[in-house]
């Protein structure tokens, strides 16, 4: 009897750390203690360790076994540590070389038949070995091995059972599972079943869409029920760039971590589109928990977070986005620590004019009274809706769109407009971290903006009738930027202004 050792990690928030699993096994009544605070599945993983082993035909040692996690201050979660913990005890009983757990990060489930089972935070875990000069190996299930294999000089072995990942670690040469090779980024890109060519009429909300995805600014949506708010909205992402390398990288460890990865699924490719529900808790959408957990903002971290029927979300809910709209992530403090999530998303929300959908329309009279309109409108704060650029009415079609045969544009030729005017935004913004429009600081709106003498005047002309706020006007310079840069236009024009100022819809109308 002996001391086996296994490194393995752990999450805190999204990011892995290091965590030493030490199994000491020596003579005694048998016992088998988890020590260094283990959560409730880390102390039921001796269950299922024990029969793992033993169904793999292997012995179980009938004596006192202790499994400390070290550092043990630090709470741990999950079933990764099983895997761990059945290679320590057969390395202390003698049925597995110590040696050849050195230099090898592992984690991974087990189920009872001593099958590996899919874990979350395989990512992280990827990037934890990866940046650790020790670590020359990552063994983990194989339904994580092509998400973990992102770094081509760091062996990603994907077990399918104990007995695999023993003889993976015995002889990695002539082992069955060879080491997952990186899949090409960008080649599990699929078209969406969604496409822009299916939204007939609405040729003002189409356009704010594009000027949305051009400059990724926020966006609000307000019409009778069955105008086509929920369908536009979903279109979005079909005329998005697709996500580069290293945001594909960002978001896939966002949603791993939330165990949201399918089984033998790589890197992200496609931007992501998050639809809570008007019902959703507090901590479901910003985040949060005992021990803090990414919310439906942070899985839609360079994506797009739709919010149907915004009116109707809880008050909290919606003031708690006025932070991460602004900085990009979400700050959760608990007392267990504080963890920041990512969550630089692009906001879409829709919702009716009137708590019966009808005010304002053609064909259907509304029934509510001024005083309800108001009330349920101001649901949504005026700091909240300074932060969303883009407001604009989405009246019911007209049945002569509907019965029409001509389809409206297609995605395709939309994102190729989309991408040219990023790609414009990213060489006049290289350098400042800066991608999109929607994300300038003041000073470098001041510093890559320049605005002629017709486009003061007209600016301040416009600000003075609609009575902006310093934070609204800022917010449509870069409207008019992004709508040059759809252009091809250098500098902000007059008709650029203009058109900004139609998409300030709640400003102009008495109504809001």
């Amino acid at each position: 009897m002996s001391l086996g050792r296994v490194t393995s990690s752990a999450l805190v928030g999204i990011d892995a750390y290091g965590v030493t699993v030490e199994v000491d096994v020596h003579p005694g009544l048998a016992n088998f203690i988890i020590v260094g605070l283990p959560d409730t599945a880390v102390n039921e993983s001796k269950e299922r360790v024990r029969t793992a082993i033993k169904n793999s035909g292997l012995s179980f040692p009938n004596t006192r076994i202790t499994v400390n996690l070290a550092p043990a201050d630090v709470r741990k979660e999950g079933p990764n540590f099983d895997l761990p913990i059945a290679l320590g005890i057969l390395a202390a009983t003698g049925q597995l070389s110590p040696e050849c757990l050195s230099k090898t990060l592992i984690l991974g489930e087990l189920g009872l038949d001593g099958a590996t089972r899919p874990i979350a935070g395989a990512l992280s875990a990827a990037i934890f070995a990866q940046a650790d000069p020790e670590m020359e190996a990552l063994l983990l299930p194989v339904d994580n091995a092509r998400e973990a294999a992102v770094f081509g000089d760091l062996p990603v072995y994907g077990a399918g059972s104990l007995l695999e990942a023993i003889d993976i670690l015995v002889d990695p040469v002539s082992a069955k599972p060879q080491p997952v090779q990186p899949t090409e980024f960008g080649s599990a890109l699929n078209e969406c079943e969604e496409d822009m060519r299916d939204v007939k009429g609405q040729e003002t909300a189409r356009r704010a869409m594009e000027v949305a995805a051009a400059g990724g600014h926020n966006m609000i949506m307000i019409g009778p029920p069955g105008s086509g708010k929920t369908m536009l909205a979903r279109r979005l992402p079909t005329i998005l760039p697709p996500l580069t390398l290293s945001e594909s990288i960002e978001t896939t460890r966002i949603h791993s971590a939330k165990g949201l990865m399918g089984p033998h699924q790589g890197l992200l490719a496609l931007r992501p589109f998050r639809a809570p529900h008007h019902t959703s808790s507090y901590a479901a959408i910003v985040g949060g928990g005992k021990f803090p957990r990414p919310g439906e903002i942070s899985l839609a971290h360079n994506g797009v977070l739709f919010l149907d029927e915004m009116p109707e979300y809880d008050r909290d809910v919606l003031e708690a986005l006025r932070q991460p709209l602004e900085d990009g992530l979400v700050s959760v403090s608990r007392v267990a620590g504080h963890i920041d999530f990512p969550a630089k998303f692009q906001l879409v929300a829709a919702g009716n004019p009137c708590p019966c959908g009808y005010f304002g329309d053609a064909m259907k009279q509304c029934t509510c009274s001024p005083s309800a309109i108001r009330r349920y409108l101001q649901r949504i704060s005026g700091p909240l809706m300074d932060r969303i650029d883009i407001h604009i009415e989405v009246p019911r079609v007209r049945q002569e769109d509907l019965l029409s045969l001509n389809l409206g544009e297609p995605s395709a030729p939309i994102r190729d407009r989309v991408t040219a005017a990023r790609e414009r935004q990213y060489e006049r913004l290289k350098g400042t971290g800066i991608y999109v429009n929607a994300h300038l600081s003041p000073r470098q709106l001041r510093e890559t903006c320049p605005l002629s003498e017709p486009v003061k005047e007209f600016l301040q002309m416009s600000c003075r009738k609609l009575g902006l706020s310093a934070r609204a006007f800022d917010r449509l310079v870069k409207l008019a930027r992004t709508i040059a840069d759809l252009d091809g236009a250098s500098d902000i024009a007059v008709p650029h202004v203009a058109e900004a100022v139609q998409y300030r819809t709640m400003d102009r109308r008495a109504w809001a």
